[in-house]
């Protein structure tokens, strides 16, 4: 049986029991969703940028992923819900002044804080490692500790002063259930957004059938009042008869007789003969055959 030599089996060598269920680190969990992006897995450098749910991102990923969706990536399935770029927003984050960077301990010879934070809030100080809750403001994207929130209790922003409500405050890196009620209030939301626009393209289209067919009208107008004058159209609009008939027709443009009323500036007894000689059709501009040319210029007039 292989025990010779002198080697002695024991009882967890040789009777196999139940498997131990294997606990996950919470120093490493809370790292991962605090310190590392949810998408590409690489440390979170500015510009961070958060979903709806309240995910941490950098921005140059998640642009990635919309600018290529079909490329192989790890954790697609965590930014599923994100369409476009006006589905992110981009954090106002305060920096720590306890975090001396990655470079800190190089050489291994000084206490590294596991839960020391690159950032903290603004307000109470205290460091967005993952044991403190925080969140976002949607209108702003300033963050802030969920204690600052409830003992300072305002309506306009402790950073930038922007006027917020409470709907717009989002928990970061929050628990299932609460992650759950923020993704119902996102399907809500954009439900309602696409109800407005459908209402809006339905307004518009409404509003051009109208003017169209008010178009349609006019032009329909047209030939009746040139049919009512009567007899053929020319001769009315030279004898100018026809024009006290249906004087609407011809003051609106819609009838021949609009044309009729136009007269020549040369006829125009109200205005002077140097006001008229500025016109080629004054007797001053015409040539006679005599200074006509028999060839052809580079600018010819013919009158």
């Amino acid at each position: 049986m292989g025990c010779d030599g002198g080697t002695i089996p024991k009882r967890h060598e040789l009777v196999k029991g139940p498997k131990k269920v294997e606990k996950v680190d919470k120093n490493a969990e809370l790292a991962a969703k605090w310190k590392y992006c949810a998408l590409s897995q690489e440390k979170l450098r500015r510009p961070i940028v958060t979903c709806e749910l309240g995910r941490l991102y950098n921005k140059d990923a998640v642009i990635e992923y919309l600018l290529d969706k079909s490329a192989e990536r790890p954790n697609t399935e965590a930014v599923t819900h994100i369409r476009g770029i006006k589905d992110i927003k981009e954090l106002n984050l305060t920096d720590n002044p306890e975090w001396g960077g990655e470079r800190r301990n190089t050489k291994g010879d000084v206490y590294e804080d596991v839960h020391c934070g690159m950032f903290i809030c603004p307000v109470v100080g205290l460091e967005m490692n993952g044991k403190h809750r925080f969140c976002y403001l949607q209108t702003c994207g300033c963050v802030f500790s969920d204690r600052a929130l409830k003992e300072v209790k305002t309506e306009i922003c402790h950073k930038c002063g922007d006027p917020f409500q409470n709907t717009d405050i989002v928990v970061l890196n929050g628990t299932k259930e609460e992650v759950e009620k923020l993704r119902e209030k996102m399907e809500a939301r954009r439900a309602t957004a696409k109800a407005k626009k459908s209402k809006k393209s339905k307004a518009a289209a409404s509003a051009s059938t109208t003017s169209q067919a008010k178009d349609d009208g006019k032009a329909e107008e047209a030939p009746k009042c040139s049919l009512e004058n009567g007899g053929t159209s020319s001769q009315s609009v030279k004898a100018g008869s026809s024009g006290a008939s249906h004087p609407s027709c011809a003051l609106n443009g819609d009838g021949p007789l609009a044309t009729a009323s136009k007269r020549s500036i040369q006829e125009m007894e109200e205005k002077s003969e140097t006001f008229k000689s500025i016109f080629t059709t004054h007797s001053s501009a015409k040539r006679t055959k005599d200074q006509t040319s028999n060839w052809v210029t580079h600018t010819p007039y013919h009158f």
